[in-house]
């Protein structure tokens, strides 16, 4: 990892733990539970504000806005338009997580309307970001059935066309303005096997934008480096996905800005 690249992940690090950013999720059943403690043993603040009576409103209170699709009703589109909306109206930043975007016309459709709204961090998996980008995935449903090395032109374009910063999440992650790109290592084979994880790695993502928003490239870097760490470290003492559950929120909540900076495995492309 370069010098200032690494120096800056790690002040990002110390930053958002420090600050205590407040991160509305708007997010899937499945996954509420998991990325709100998640968020908590990170070190941010999360709350799961959906509905359009409200959502609107409390995007101007939170410090960044999370979007992620997985379980959608129309209920829940018309608060994430509103959320999105509202979010830019008051200069906050927001991240678009497009799950299963292509499994169904609905999903479809909803992610065009969203992107309209222009999200500062969109992460997917590598089938996500290769169809969002107007390629043929791999997909199947959630299940990314493709390469992150696959995706990365796609990154790259959609991260052009969209103003926004795309990260491709998956054995090393890769993320992109459209100029630059990284890649970030580390993590875990286990990962894959518990639902929500990558629900509870967007809503990481905007609690590391809220203190950053105008270095959303490496707060979206220093978010990814954290999971890969916290990852890491949870694998060692992890005797398999329910283990690993427990060890990966606690691995967060231990983690400290030294070891986060020794273990961060970053490459600047």
């Amino acid at each position: 990892m370069t010098t200032d690249l690494s120096q800056t992940t790690t002040d990002l690090y110390e930053r958002m733990r420090a600050t205590n950013p407040l991160v509305q999720c708007i997010t899937n059943y499945v996954a509420m539970n998991y990325a709100a403690n998640v968020l908590l043993a990170a070190g941010a603040s999360p709350a799961m504000v959906h509905t359009p009576e409200e959502s609107g409103e409390f995007a101007t209170i939170a410090g960044a806005l999370t979007v992620n699709i997985g379980t959608l009703s129309p209920n829940w589109v018309e608060g994430m338009i509103a959320a999105a909306k509202s979010a830019n109206t008051a200069g906050k930043p927001w991240v678009l997580d497009p799950v299963a975007h292509f499994a169904t016309g609905y999903r479809q459709g909803t992610t065009t309307e969203l992107l309209k709204l222009n999200p500062t961090v969109i992460r997917g998996n590598a089938s996500e970001i290769i169809a969002l980008g107007g390629g043929q995935s791999a997909g199947q449903g959630v299940d990314s059935g493709d390469p992150v090395e696959q995706a990365e032109d796609a990154a790259r374009t959609l991260a052009t066309a969209q103003k926004a910063i795309v990260a491709v999440t998956g054995e090393v992650d890769f993320v992109t303005d459209g100029t630059r790109s990284v890649r970030i290592a580390g993590g875990s084979d286990l990962m894959p096997k518990i639902t929500a994880m990558g629900c509870a790695l967007t809503a990481l993502t905007g609690a590391y934008v809220a203190i950053a928003p105008d270095q959303a490239f490496e707060a979206t870097v220093a978010a990814l480096a954290n999971f890969a760490v916290a990852g890491e470290i949870a694998a060692k003492s992890a005797n398999g996905p329910a283990s690993f559950m427990t060890a990966f929120v606690d691995g967060l909540y231990t983690l400290d800005a030294k070891t986060f900076n020794a273990n961060a495995r970053i490459t600047a492309q």
